[in-house]
Parts: structure tokens; C-alpha cells; sequence
């Protein structure tokens, strides 16, 4: 049976056509029997890393494994001077947190440079009544957790604290974490309530990471 002329022609386009498609290289080479005849063969590679920025305060992914991941828990610390201790300038401990105690695990990981760090409030905590509560009684103490140097904290205030800058060394990698202990400063007498809450009367701090 002949081949028709428009099978030939499909044909010969769907020969046209193997070119656009990759194949790997091969290269012969022939020579006598007593010639050592060498043959090259060429592969290029290329790889593309994403730009990350992982931060976490409380409760979070791990990092230390590379499993970088959102978790959206929001931890809520709790300080509860006794009537004998209040206003006395003895620093009350915090409950809650992801460590405990009013600790927190914070840790950053980036590999595009230099980090900016900072910590926002929408102002002093409040009660039920007006009264106010200043963010620079909540104080934060950083401890090293598995890093060589602790991750620094931002001092809390009323509005954006000021910039904590993390210094990226020459592989533009930067893995730094600590424990960030939160205490009530206690240094003077301030009418009775509850202040702050879950996201409630200025009780959230939202901290904020930024590389270029």
C-alpha cells in the first residue's frame, strides 16, 4: 500500500519539529587501534534558591532542622503582681509562653543580608476603666537558646521600638535565636484591672523582620 502524500507530509513536519525538544549531548570520536581517541560530553546545571526570611516568637516551626513553616498560635503572657508586691520595683516573672515562665523562643533565618528587627504597639495598655499601662514596664531579656550569640530583643515602647540590626556575615546567612524573657517592671502603684488581653486593649505587640 502507498503511503499517501499527506501522511509524508505529516511526517516530515514531525521530523521538522524534533529539534525544539532537548537531548543530551554525545560525542563520538574513532581512531586506529593504537590511538587513545577522547570524547567529551557537556551538561550545564543551574540552581535557584528562593529568598527566605523566617521569624518566630513564641510558638512556632522548628528551624534548627530546616523545616521552615507558618504557624499562625499567637502566645499570651500573663503577669499577675500580688497586693504585697505591687509597685514595689521587683520585677514580676510572666506565665505562659512557648518555654514557659513568660519565655519565649525568637529566632530569625535569612540569606539575603543584613536583618532589621522591631517590635510594634498601638499603644500603652489599657483596663476597662481608661487607665494605662506603659509598654517600658514589660521588659525583655535575651538568653541564648542554640546559637553562639543571643538573638537581641527590641525594647518595648507605646509605639515602634527601635531597630534591631543583625549584621550579616559574609555568606549572607544569618541563624540566630534566643530565650526572650518577659517581666513586669513593678515600679509603681496603678489602679486595679486587667490591661491588655488578646488582642484586646492594646494588648498586641506585632514584632516585624526585614532584609533587603
Amino acid at each position: 500500500m502507498k503511503t499517501s502524500i499527506a501522511v509524508k507530509s505529516l511526517l516530515g513536519a514531525a521530523s521538522l519539529a524534533l529539534p525544539l525538544f532537548a537531548f543530551a549531548e554525545s560525542n563520538v570520536q574513532t581512531g586506529a587501534a593504537t590511538s587513545a581517541p577522547g570524547a567529551t560530553a557537556h551538561v550545564d546545571f543551574t540552581v535557584v534558591i528562593p529568598k527566605i526570611l523566617y521569624l518566630r516568637v513564641g510558638t512556632g516551626s522548628s528551624y534548627t532542622t530546616g523545616a521552615l513553616t507558618s504557624t499562625p498560635t499567637i502566645d499570651l503572657i500573663t503577669f499577675s503582681p500580688t497586693s504585697a508586691q505591687l509597685g514595689s520595683g521587683t520585677a514580676v516573672a510572666g506565665t505562659g509562653g512557648d518555654l514557659a515562665g513568660g519565655v519565649e523562643t525568637a529566632a530569625i533565618v535569612s540569606n539575603s543580608g543584613n536583618v532589621t528587627l522591631n517590635a510594634t504597639a498601638g499603644g500603652a495598655l489599657t483596663n476597662a476603666g481608661g487607665d494605662t499601662i506603659s509598654y517600658s514596664q514589660i521588659t525583655t531579656t535575651a538568653s541564648t537558646l542554640t546559637s553562639a550569640t543571643a538573638l537581641p530583643a527590641p525594647v518595648l515602647s507605646n509605639t515602634t521600638s527601635a531597630n534591631v540590626v543583625l549584621t550579616a556575615p559574609a555568606t549572607k546567612v544569618i541563624t540566630q535565636d534566643a530565650k526572650w524573657t518577659f517581666a513586669y517592671a513593678n515600679t509603681a502603684i496603678v489602679p486595679t484591672g486587667t490591661y491588655g488581653g488578646v488582642n484586646t486593649n492594646n494588648g498586641r505587640v506585632v514584632y516585624t523582620a526585614t532584609m533587603p
